[in-house]
């Protein structure tokens, strides 16, 4: 069994079961799914920098990335609907949890001037997504084969549709959050008044 799928069936959810008087375990929240995005504006002008993202992608989640097209016509952005733009990949079941495992150990870490991830990121429905600014935080993409930067969009899709449950669930699993000052137990800032 995946380490921290074991962790989530022995710890987590008993955990949020409690904290959320959930009676019905079919109610505890869990993670559903794992989507990777990468869009690529240049993959009109360069169609090798959208192939070489698909391969990245494949070597980050050890699954094949999807093709994503426009869905309208933009002239501003010499964007006809049909034209290749991005790759997406989706995680499910054991692959999603060793592709987060290795997120939280191993890639957030080796993001640059790294404070935490935000909590406003949450979608209103459950879903949290956060955004990476380079690929090479991931040790499966090697430095000198790079075709060029580019970031992607990481979204955890969970099976509750309240924010605070996500959180929870997405907390006890490791996720480095950014802490407030009053959640760090730091003292608030002093006003002019005081």
């Amino acid at each position: 069994m995946v380490r921290l799928k074991e962790h989530y069936e022995k710890v987590v959810r008993p955990k949020l079961k409690e904290e959320f008087g959930i009676g019905n375990p079919h109610d505890i929240p869990r993670l559903e799914k794992i989507v990777l995005n990468v869009g690529m504006g240049q993959a009109i002008q360069n169609p090798k920098a959208l192939e070489a993202a698909q391969e990245e992608l494949r070597r980050i989640t050890g699954q094949h990335a999807v093709i994503t097209t426009a869905k309208k016509a933009i002239s501003n952005f010499k964007l006809r609907s049909g034209m290749r733009i991005g790759c997406r990949v989706t995680l499910r079941r054991d692959m999603m949890w060793e592709f987060l495992d290795r997120l939280i150990s191993i890639a957030i870490p080796r993001i640059r001037d790294f404070r935490g991830l935000p909590t406003k990121s949450f979608d209103g429905r459950g879903s949290y997504t956060i955004g990476v600014r380079e690929q090479v935080v991931f040790p499966e993409v090697d430095y000198d084969k790079i075709e060029q930067i580019h970031g992607m969009n990481i979204s955890f899709i969970t099976t509750t549709d309240k924010d605070d449950q996500a959180f929870a669930l997405l907390r006890e699993l490791g996720m480095p959050f950014r802490l407030s000052t009053q959640q760090a137990g730091l003292p608030e800032k002093q006003t002019e008044e005081d």
